[in-house]
């Protein structure tokens, strides 16, 4: 059990009252069982869920690398740093993945961390050029595992297992059910902590609505519907990246606030683009599956389908992405004609028809400002508040969700105040040193 004064503290740290009843299953099997097998649904807390009895197991004694994170994705990866920072461990914790500069990596890996995440890839790489050392590292979680394995990284993961020849403990984390368990896992008969969607008792709070496009495009149909939404956050989810840029192009042409979001773009871009969405300067974001699960953006009021998924697995995970934490959320089936026979749903969900009279959504107040320092440059929250207040003459109400990452920070600022703002700060210092303060494009 983690001390009650410690855990109060990483509680207050995250801005979380209590774990959930998830959070607190996981925490207990992992604690006293060598195979964990979690399946729960993206937005679950599943992170957390994790992370917590993982950090009961650390030994501040230990300088080899203790815990081992595998993800599908960097923006995972991301996700699971960012939480393990929040919890306020003093353990250190490192990424690797691809897209991110292997020399940074390496810098980092000469004092090996505590947890080491990344993607299998890197992993692979990372082990062969011997910078890093799990040969003696007890602990490895397999994070949206199904997902690494849809995406093709059974070799990869083979061999970074077979590198792990102390490892006592592991721990699956999916969000859907896993109909088979590679060999290379070697599971035997794990401890299974099942809160898939079928079991959620807040599955009720999520609503499925069938939308037929009357207009031969459905882009027309699409507009009318987030139209209809207004200023509600919504993930519109397309299968090839090329509809993405496509779909959103329509979209900011017509003066709707979107942005696109899929795998082939550069990691600043899709970290810029997720930054905006969580903070409220972009409403509509146009994705990818590769938004379906395992990024950190806030639970959505709304999702469309602009294109049916290929599996029913695909359309739970996107769905997954609202009515999260007993919120209540809704789906939408964008469809024409020829699109009515999905195979893995029995019926389609109820019609629901659109208003004849309809209005734009009206714009974000919000317009994120980038600046070029980051934790790694000593800069916090509390001192970018103070400069905004202090030199930029921004009230409180003026300033939004900050973003402080190693080497970058992302503001959201009220879009009146951003003009006179930056032209306000051009010559200023952050806590004596210059940085580069503009839009974050």
């Amino acid at each position: 059990m983690i001390l009650p004064e410690i855990s109060d503290k990483i509680l207050q740290n995250l801005g979380i009252e209590h774990l959930t009843e998830m959070q607190i299953a996981t925490r207990a099997a992992i604690k006293n069982q060598n195979q964990v097998l979690l399946i729960a649904p993206t937005g679950s807390g599943k992170t957390l869920a994790f992370l917590l009895p993982i950090l009961e197991l650390l030994d501040p004694q230990q300088k080899n690398i203790q815990c081992l994170i595998l993800t599908p994705s960097r923006e995972l990866a991301i996700q699971i740093e960012q939480v393990w920072r929040k919890m306020g461990t003093g353990f250190k914790a490192t990424m690797c993945y691809g897209g991110h500069a292997v020399q940074t990596e390496l810098q980092s890996l000469a004092v090996p961390p505590a947890l080491l995440i990344g993607t299998p890839g890197r992993i692979a790489d990372h082990l062969t050029r011997n910078s890093i050392d799990i040969s003696h590292t007890p602990i490895l979680v397999l994070d949206e595992f199904d997902k690494s394995l849809s995406m093709g990284f059974e070799e990869e993961m083979t061999f970074i297992t077979s590198k792990l020849a102390e490892v006592q403990k592991k721990i699956l984390v999916s969000a859907t059910n896993l109909s088979k368990i590679p060999p290379f896992v070697a599971f035997n008969k794990p401890t299974k902590i099942d809160f898939s969607p079928d079991n959620e008792q807040n599955k009720e709070s999520l609503t499925v609505k069938t939308v037929m496009a009357v207009e031969e495009n459905k882009l027309d149909t699409l507009v009318k519907l987030l139209c209809f939404f207004g200023a509600e956050a919504t993930l519109i989810f397309c299968n090839q990246r090329e509809t993405t840029e496509q779909v959103c192009m329509v979209l900011q042409e017509k003066g709707i606030a979107a942005a696109f979001f899929h795998g082939k773009m550069e990691q600043l871009h899709r970290e810029k683009t997720l930054v905006n969405f969580r903070n409220g300067s972009v409403t509509f974001l146009v994705a990818s599956d590769l938004a379906a699960r395992g990024l950190d953006i806030p639970a959505v009021k709304n999702i469309v389908h602009y294109e049916m998924p290929f599996n029913a697995e695909d359309f739970t995970h996107r769905n997954g992405r609202t009515a999260r934490m007993n919120a209540e959320g809704t789906a939408y089936l964008l469809l024409q004609k020829n699109e009515t026979k999905i195979p893995y749903l029995e019926k389609l969900p109820s019609t629901f028809t659109l208003p004849q009279k309809l209005t734009l959504p009206t714009a974000p107040n919000w317009t994120t400002i980038y600046i070029s320092g980051g934790k790694k440059s000593k800069l916090s929250k509390i001192d970018i508040v103070g400069f905004l207040a202090k030199k930029g003459n921004l009230e409180k109400d003026d300033i939004g969700l900050i973003e402080v990452m190693d080497f970058m920070t992302f503001v959201a600022i009220k879009k009146t105040k951003v003009a006179t703002l930056l032209k306000t700060v051009q010559t200023e210092k952050i806590k004596g040193n210059k940085y580069k303060i503009e839009l974050a494009k």
